[in-house]
């Protein structure tokens, strides 16, 4: 039996229920980005903090970072389910294992970041009255960001492949698909060849939108977008402008001898 023997109209014949699958993991991974970036800037600045906050957010990174994505997703669905006396649906559990694993990466990824920002443009912020929660806000984190992105890509692709596991639970994404149609149609090889291209092609296109992020923020956007942000940072320069001669001694002029 050739390979050209296989059933591989069974790939168009299911799209729906492939690209439904596909659908389903990377809404969970979205999801789980966004609240895992959030919790995982909140380790890094823990990180940095006082001894007893740094030591706090060391030992949640170094646990959750050595825990199976498989573990995770059983332990909250079925252990803190039952520990906090709640029923997650399998979308809410794998939202919450995503963020409970990738958040502890996500925090040495900012951390990483935030060190490699030069302290300079904190003294400078100083300098021009600025208070430390702007300049973090304002100065320190967008370079950050700038920095972490390729990493930030990296991981969000991990994440849509970890939802792979989580069929375990019953979360219909591509595995959990295939896995129903195999049970149907008898065609293993042909319907995981189809989950591995999907999967292919999706890191693929998560890689090229994390590249065109990282280059809107080294090239300037164009358009209404790009006049907005230049007026907006006229205006901000405008603004230290007048801090900075305001701040000046003001001095009389000398009389002319004569």
């Amino acid at each position: 039996m050739s390979i050209l023997d296989y059933d591989w109209s069974l790939i168009w014949d299911n799209r729906d229920a492939l690209l439904g699958g596909l659908w389903t993991a990377a809404s969970v991974a979205i999801v789980g980005l966004v609240i895992s970036l959030v919790f995982g800037l909140l380790l890094a600045v823990m990180r940095s903090g006082p001894k007893p906050v740094a030591w706090l957010a060391l030992a949640y990174i170094n646990i959750f970072r050595g825990v199976p994505a498989l573990v995770s997703v059983i332990w909250v669905y079925f252990g803190l389910a039952l520990l906090l006396g709640v029923r997650f649906t399998v979308f809410q559990a794998g939202v919450i294992a995503l963020s409970l694993l990738y958040s502890a990466f996500f925090a040495e990824i900012f951390r990483s970041a935030l060190q490699a920002v030069p302290a300079g443009h904190t003294e400078a912020g100083w300098a021009l009255g600025m208070r430390t929660v702007q300049i973090f806000f304002s100065v320190t984190l967008p370079q950050a960001i700038k920095i972490a992105l390729p990493n930030i890509g990296s991981m969000f692709i991990g994440m849509v492949k970890d939802t792979s596991t989580f069929t375990v639970i019953g979360l219909l994404e591509v595995v959990r698909v295939t896995q129903n149609l195999v049970a149907t149609t008898f065609q293993p090889f042909v319907l995981y060849t189809a989950a591995a291209i999907i999967y292919v092609l999706a890191a693929f296109a998560i890689d090229l939108l994390f590249r065109l992020i990282e280059g809107a923020y080294v090239r300037p956007p164009l358009g209404f977008i790009g006049r907005w942000l230049r007026t907006r940072q006229q205006r901000e320069i405008g603004r230290v402008v007048t801090r900075l001669t305001s701040a000046q001694p003001h001095t009389t002029p000398m009389p002319a001898v004569k």
